[in-house]
């Protein structure tokens, strides 16, 4: 019962849509509404306004962050097993991904998946992060760098720690993130995916309101 609640809480918490909160708090258009349509930080970068992604891409880091956290703080006082924490990591995600709060029309994840990896571990969710910054200023695709971050992190996890519970939470959570970049493989591979500040029409589009 205890891991039951655990995975609810964890996953209401991971269904706050900082995207359209904080869009809506700085009085832009619902980041679902343009660009990429995709609820995220570098969705509401592309509205120009650099300070709304940023508090954006904390709060989605920051939800993920928490989840996981408490569950481990408090793992002994509730008596629970590594199974449940990573049931608790993998609940906050799927919560991002299809909140209940926002007609289950979610982000794709990269934030709250790295605010995941630096509550399990510190130095996974650095190393993990640090491939994404180099991919990302190396080529200047967001989605790109989500991806080979994706493929790594389970690599680390398994380097760090080997063959534990969290590990399949991992998978599964990186597995489901590049699910949700099927359309950016796609424009990847054509040459049309928008590089990291692009704005093209999001900026007029989110002037509107």
């Amino acid at each position: 019962m205890t891991t039951i609640l655990l995975a609810i809480a964890a996953y209401l918490i991971g269904s706050i849509s900082f995207a359209v909160v904080v869009s809506k708090a700085y009085g832009l258009s619902d980041p679902r509404t343009y660009g990429s349509g995709n609820p995220g930080a570098t969705n509401v970068l592309r509205s120009g306004n650099k300070g709304a992604a940023v508090w954006t891409l904390i709060g989605d880091a920051f939800k993920g962050w928490l989840a996981v956290w408490l569950t481990i703080h408090f793992q002994k006082q509730l008596g629970i097993g590594d199974g449940t924490i990573a049931i608790v990591a993998l609940a906050v995600f799927v919560g991002h991904l299809w909140p209940v709060f926002f007609r289950f029309e979610g982000g794709k994840g990269v934030a709250t998946a790295a605010g995941v990896l630096l509550a399990l571990d510190i130095w996974l969710g650095l190393a993990t992060l640090a491939t994404w910054l180099i991919v990302a200023y190396a080529f200047r695709y967001s989605s790109l760098a989500a991806l080979v971050a994706s493929v790594f992190a389970p690599f680390y996890y398994g380097l760090l720690f080997g063959v534990e519970p969290q590990l399949f939470a991992v998978v599964v959570m990186c597995g489901l993130l590049i699910w949700r970049h099927a359309r950016n493989i796609g424009n990847l591979m054509a040459g049309k995916e928008s590089r990291i500040g692009s704005k093209s029409k999001a900026a007029a589009a989110a002037k509107k309101k």
